[in-house]
């Protein structure tokens, strides 16, 4: 089985440096054409994905469907443990306003967000879930950078921790056990040809 992890597109508030985590906040036209750019990279590739996964959040979701499309692919229906982190009250601030507010581990204070190891244990489950249930098929999951980050954290000891960027690709390959990691947090088809002419 190969899965490949895709962090869905920009949106405003990744614009603005804000945190979104479960806010339901759209893709913006920037965010639809690196949708497009990662879609149009698949459609080159010889390998065949088979179905899409999303979390149900409308970033993640828009950003499956538009790279479903271009591979005529279905988009299956979503799955909650892909949901972005919750980050409670810290939701829609910018870091500069979370350190002013809290300091700088504001990220383990108590402010109604979901604790590091609940998200680690629901994407791990995720994925092995994943593996059981479609052990011969190659499945694109779109989730969240708060997510991806900590699942392979989870999967490889901490051993990968640089920031998970939009549009970013990760490719695991189950074998026996373990997961492989084939491709990480890979964003060259943001710098082809095709996004130059957007700019």
């Amino acid at each position: 089985m190969i899965v490949g992890l895709i962090r869905h597109g920009l949106t405003d508030w990744n614009a603005l440096g804000k945190i979104q985590g479960r806010s339901d906040i759209p893709l913006n036209e920037e965010g639809r054409q690196q949708a497009q750019l990662l879609a149009e990279r698949f459609a080159a590739e010889p390998r065949k994905w088979d179905f899409v996964i999303t979390s149900g959040l409308s970033r993640a979701q828009e950003t499956g469907e538009i790279i479903a499309k271009r591979l005529s692919i279905p988009v299956y229906d979503p799955d909650s443990r892909l949901l972005e982190r919750s980050f409670g009250k810290a939701e829609g601030l910018t870091a500069e306003e979370r350190e002013t507010l809290w300091g700088a581990d504001w990220d383990i204070q108590p402010l109604g967000q979901e604790s590091i190891e609940e998200v680690q244990q629901r994407a791990l489950a995720f994925i092995e879930d994943l593996a059981e249930r479609f052990p011969e098929n190659n499945v694109l999951v779109v989730s969240h950078g708060g997510l991806l980050a900590q699942l392979y954290r989870a999967l490889y000891e901490n051993q990968y921790r640089e920031r998970i960027g939009n549009l970013s690709l990760t490719v695991l390959e189950k074998k026996d056990d373990n997961w492989d990691l084939v491709l990480y947090n890979c964003t060259r088809h943001l710098a082809s040809p095709a996004a130059k002419t957007r700019e």
